[in-house]
């Protein structure tokens, strides 16, 4: 039986407002005891042959952080990442479970490609997986999935994500289902005729640059619509990559009447803005795209005051073949599961936001909005576990990260907070020394 010792350590875990220096002793995958450092700490390790210490001192001790919204591409898309591979990453990045979107090949949109999916992960992820079904056949945004099928098999939600529902027929049933079968639908909010053929945020950029824009309407308007079938239906529904300040601001009306809703925004929408474009880079390009200050200050706002439930990667690996292009013609989406606590703790260190805020929105708040008894090191809970140094810097190589692809707009960016281990179900698959 695995046995591990975590010493000395800053655990803070907004799930049971613990901030402080603690022992935790951890037994066949499950968090056995927690006492304060200053204990002595002889009785953990009496009679524990075999056990593994690791000395955490003037180290963060975080429950392990979950990415409610991962493309880990495979089944399909082998050559831009996979599932050992892409786990190996979110391992890197402090992550122990990642929900994979559906918009593989063949779409997740049956129990085959799920267990699948599953049994992969099992055989060489470094994660846990939990897939997120497609909610149409294929999806054309026409027919419902089978809700029950997918969920017997194993997923945790449902969404067409990377393809709006534009039938709100079609939205207002899958959102009636979503109440029996106990799965929230994930919306990708996104009207498409009035998003046409931008490729970037449409203002004052794109007009200098030349880029066909993408107004904050085309988000915002099927956020309404979405938010209205919620409320008409009482589903769950939760609002993907959240980018405007209308859509913070719809949100936040809408939790206060007391809508099933909740949302995540992710660290590039956090941390850019459509000034980053400027060089015209492709890896600024994704959807929705990098947006004014003004909605990176209301979604920090937001995350703030919950209206933001989530910090979501939507790690998106794109191969050289759809990057080295015209920005035109280029794919949408960013690698991010190897940056994400970085980028976020750089709002703690600029004042924006507090460590619990962003701690809270990478572990506890995921595993609410989708059920999965996770992000907590209450004693019993599943050993999954970050362990980070906030007092190192790293300089982002793509070269060397772990993801398939290096698809970054953070490349030679000096960031800071180091992760040191990650452990997972009481083992540890990531050690930063190796």
């Amino acid at each position: 039986m695995t046995r591990l010792v975590i010493k000395g350590g800053r655990l803070v875990d907004p799930s049971v407002n613990i901030d402080g220096l603690f022992n935790i002793y951890i037994m066949g995958g499950r968090v056995g005891t927690i006492k304060p450092a200053d204990r002595d700490t002889t009785e953990l390790v009496e009679g524990a042959p075999g056990l593994e210490v690791i000395d955490a001192t003037g180290l963060l001790v975080a429950p392990g952080m979950i990415d409610a919204h991962t493309h880990l591409r495979e089944p399909g898309f082998e050559y831009k990442e996979t599932i050992k591979t892409g786990t190996q990453a979110a391992s890197a990045g402090g992550f122990t479970s990642v929900l994979c979107m559906a918009n593989t090949n063949p779409v997740n949109d049956n129990e085959s490609v799920t267990r699948y999916i599953l049994d992969k992960a099992k055989a060489e992820g470094t994660a846990s997986v939990h897939p997120i079904g497609a909610v149409t056949v294929g999806q054309k945004g026409e027919r419902l999935t089978e809700f029950g099928e997918l969920k017997a098999a194993g997923c945790v939600a449902l969404s067409d994500d990377g393809v709006p529902i534009t039938d709100g027929t079609v939205m207002r049933r899958a959102l009636e289902y979503s109440k029996i079968f106990g799965m929230p639908v994930v919306s990708h909010a996104e009207d498409p005729r009035l998003a046409g053929a931008g490729v970037m945020n449409e203002g004052a950029v794109s007009t200098r640059l030349g880029l066909k824009g993408i107004p904050n309407a085309a988000e915002d308007a099927m956020v309404a619509r979405d938010l209205s079938l919620a409320e008409l239906t009482g589903g769950r529904l939760h609002i993907a990559h959240v980018s405007t300040k209308g859509a913070v601001e719809l949100i936040r009306s809408a939790k206060a009447r007391g809508v099933n809703v909740t949302a995540e925004a992710t660290p590039h929408h956090l941390t850019l803005t459509d000034e980053a474009v400027s060089g015209y880079s492709t890896f600024t390009k994704m959807n929705p795209p990098l947006r004014a200050q003004e909605d990176v200050d209301a979604l920090r706002a937001g995350l703030k005051d919950g209206t933001i439930d989530c910090i979501a990667t939507d790690h998106a690996p794109q191969s050289t073949i759809e990057k080295d292009i015209e920005f035109d013609k280029a794919s949408n989406g960013i690698v991010g599961l190897e940056t994400a606590f970085s980028l976020a703790y750089g709002l703690v260190e600029d004042g924006i936001l507090t460590l619990h805020d962003i701690i809270r929105a990478l572990t506890i708040n995921p595993s609410k909005a989708f059920s999965l008894n996770k992000g907590s090191l209450r004693v019993g809970s599943q050993a999954d576990i970050a362990i980070i140094d906030l007092s190192k810097t790293w300089t982002v190589d793509p070269k060397k990260l772990k993801s398939k692809s290096k698809n970054t707009p953070y490349a030679a960016k000096t960031l800071k907070g180091v992760v040191v281990k990650t452990v997972v179900n009481g083992i540890v698959v990531y050690d930063g020394a190796k």
